[in-house]
């Protein structure tokens, strides 16, 4: 695992930018997983200043989320295809077919969590997942004591995730559904490289254990320690409570320039 410490989150979105860029230019064709939420916007407003000025061609790329709410139709703008559709494939300028996702509004949801898992595998699998990290250590919606050889399933929303989703709704918990399908830690850790970015001192507690803390089921992002590539970005906040802070950012100082992100 490596780890990378940015001064803010521009700066991660920035690096984490240019390592999607350069990964397109190595495969055009790449499979690329997004999370949702506000912590991965400063990626995805970088890679698309990188496409507006030319120096990136996304137009073979491919789009795959990563969670999704179950019982939202698919237009309610709060719906992660939705979010993905206005926030990536849209100022991206993707095609429509470029974009992969589970049914969360299906009539049976465990036969659509098996549809996209094969959907997934049958794509040639994600190059590149993004994620992010919850409060309480959760990757996608696999929430504390999710199985690490978990597969896309469908999960209940903790109150505590449920309480930081309100702000997408108007603040309004209520609105905010109980219960999600997520690719699970085993699907998420078939990826080929897993970047997680996470910003603010909130995430600083789930950061050390993520990264310095034992592989735990109580962790869910923890399972990212058995990854063979995982890059973990976070800023000085986030990197607020890692023991071995100093070491990360002398590694990463002396770097070799080809090995990349």
């Amino acid at each position: 695992m490596e780890v990378v410490i940015v001064q803010d989150a521009k700066a991660g979105g920035e690096l984490i930018a240019e390592g999607i860029a350069g990964l397109l230019r190595r495969k055009p064709d790449a499979l690329l997983g997004v999370a949702t939420g506000s912590t991965p916007l400063p990626i995805y407003e970088a890679l698309t200043a990188r496409v507006a000025a030319g120096d990136v061609d996304v137009s073979r790329a491919r789009i795959a989320q990563l969670d999704e709410y179950v019982g939202l139709p698919a237009g309610h703008p709060e719906s992660y295809r939705s979010t993905v559709l206005r926030q990536v494939v849209e100022p991206l300028g993707l095609r429509p077919d470029a974009f992969l996702g589970p049914d969360g509004s299906a009539e049976d949801v465990q036969a659509a969590c098996e549809a996209y898992d094969r959907a997934l595998a049958e794509a040639g699998g994600v190059d590149l997942q993004i994620l992010g990290i919850g409060t309480d250590g959760h990757i996608g919606f696999n929430e504390p004591c999710s199985s690490l050889a978990s597969r896309t399933r469908i999960k209940t929303l903790t109150e505590q995730t449920r309480v930081d989703n309100a702000r997408f709704f108007g603040g309004d918990i209520d609105q905010v559904p109980h219960h999600v399908i997520t690719q699970g830690i085993g699907t998420i850790l078939e990826a080929r490289h897993l970047v997680l970015l996470a910003t603010g001192e909130g995430k600083a507690e789930a950061v050390a254990q993520t990264v310095e803390g034992p592989v735990a089921a109580l962790v869910p992002a923890s399972a990212l320690q058995l990854h063979p590539h995982a890059t973990v970005v976070v800023d000085e906040a986030a990197a607020s409570k890692l023991k071995l802070a100093d070491y990360f950012r002398h590694t990463y100082a002396n770097k070799p320039v080809w090995q990349g992100l």
